[in-house]
């Protein structure tokens, strides 16, 4: 492999190359380096480079790996959201409202340092997480790596924006209203939200009232799954991506919840359309039906979201640095009473109960992973906070009411959009059932090789 090969190879891939020997930790994070000050001044995916404390760390991976030992992600480099805490780091949120350095690593964080990753980078994200673009007075714009001129998507932005421009093997993610599927689509990745409470959000427990979880940023089904062996509290995801899925009973939808003003693209008509013939040929029972999705089901979501948001910057020391947009959309959280999110909250199992009865015909629901490409760098400056979010949702209508049911749901890459962004379809499983999404995510991808592909910046 030349070295930008070794760069595109995947976490699980380098992994196996740092214990065979025919890799090291140190030369590794080196290429990481060079390729990040060479590339990242255009992308802005990472809002600090940790390049000391990494070196220390892969040093010490190489020792260890030199002595013998062998952890799952010795000495593999792993980028971090900047809404993490990583001990010693900031923790910004994308604003300038934030507070001093934290004092311990996130428990996910603390796993991943378990199983031997090397801390590289924070990522960028848009103000308090709140937006599919990072474009933040404090931080700039973080750029799509596969048409600069466009968002890569979020709020997971920097963490896609890197893992699919090579300056990280992988990333860590969260995803309270679609932020690991959405830039993970249009950046052209897999990316997989868990099941709710899967992966620890210690010590920001119950985020956004429920709806935030932690999950991966990847090149391959393989890397998600390791990273949800490392991080979770049960294991066998490696076991599962690798496990033929059996043939399945799978539900196509295009039908947008009620709530939101949107039409499908072409392009992401024709992916999921597309997914049809390809799962038909794999052997699989495909049929066109939509789950029932209560009308209240965006409201729903969106009454958590913007309490979480209000929740959010009750903590921050300086709250009157924050931008004006998010100030505003803190403000209308405010307006959510704990009665009323105690009633919201307690309505959940219904929802939910609604939604999944799909589950009792079929195993898996497949959707588009957006229903448009992201928008133009700069395209909502000056705007407020509900225009902001209306022309938001229109463009991604398909993801936040599977965080309001809490059940695992991830995006396979597919196509091309006209401006050459990438694609996706989206599979959401039963609650707690990663494991059927990891398999056929896994049989797609050895149908429809993805992790072959490298952006015009890479």
């Amino acid at each position: 492999m030349d070295d930008r090969d070794v760069a595109f190879a995947g976490a699980a891939q380098q992994a196996r190359m740092l214990a065979d020997g025919s890799a090291t930790a140190p030369a590794l994070l080196e290429l990481y380096l060079e390729r990040i000050a060479r590339l990242d001044p255009e992308l802005r995916s990472y809002r600090v480079i940790l390049a000391d404390t990494a070196r220390e760390q892969a040093a010490a991976a190489q020792a260890r790996l030199d002595a013998g030992e062998r952890l799952p992600l010795l000495g593999v480099p792993i980028a971090i959201k900047d809404d993490v805490d990583v001990a010693g780091e900031l923790t910004t949120y994308g604003s300038a409202a934030h507070g001093p350095a934290r004092s311990a690593d996130a428990e996910v964080v603390r796993r991943l340092r378990a199983a031997g990753a090397v801390i590289l980078g924070k990522t960028n994200v848009p103000e308090m997480t709140l937006w599919s673009f990072a474009e933040t007075v404090a931080f700039g714009a973080t750029r799509n790596p596969w048409n600069t001129d466009y968002a890569p998507g979020g709020s997971s932005a920097g963490s896609a924006a890197a893992v699919a421009a090579g300056l990280a093997p992988m990333a860590l993610g969260s995803d309270g209203m679609g932020s690991i599927r959405i830039p993970s689509t249009w950046c052209g990745l897999f990316g997989l939200k868990p099941q709710r409470d899967r992966v620890p959000v210690t010590p920001h427990d119950d985020a956004w009232n429920g709806l935030t979880v932690n999950g991966p940023i990847a090149r391959t089904v393989e890397d998600a799954a390791l990273f949800l062996d490392v991080t979770a509290d049960e294991s066998g995801f490696v076991a599962a991506a690798a496990k033929e899925p059996g043939r399945l009973r799978i539900a196509l939808s295009a039908k947008v919840p009620l709530g939101v003003v949107t039409r499908v693209g072409a392009q992401q008509r024709a992916a999921l359309d597309e997914s049809a013939a390809v799962l038909r040929e794999l052997g699989h029972q495909v049929v066109v039906r939509d789950p029932d999705y209560p009308q209240t089901a965006i409201a729903h979501a969106l009454s958590r979201y913007f309490r979480g948001a209000y929740d959010d910057v009750q903590t921050l020391p300086r709250p009157e640095r924050l931008e004006a947009r998010t100030r505003n959309f803190a403000r209308i959280g405010g307006l959510i009473s704990d009665a009323r999110m105690e009633r919201i909250r307690a309505s959940e199992s219904q929802l939910t109960e609604r939604v999944t009865s799909i589950y009792d015909d079929v195993d898996v629901v497949i959707t588009p992973g957006t229903a448009l490409g992201p928008s133009r760098i700069g395209a909502y400056q000056k705007r407020g906070a509900i225009p902001t979010l209306l022309l938001v949702a229109a463009r991604v209508p398909f993801q936040a009411l599977f965080n309001v049911t809490g059940q695992p749901a991830a995006v396979v890459p597919w196509g091309f959009d006209g401006n050459g962004i990438p694609t996706s379809i989206q599979l959401v499983g039963r609650p707690f059932d990663e494991a059927t999404l990891l398999s056929l995510s896994a049989q797609i991808e050895k149908a429809r090789p993805w992790a072959g592909r490298r952006p015009p910046v890479s």
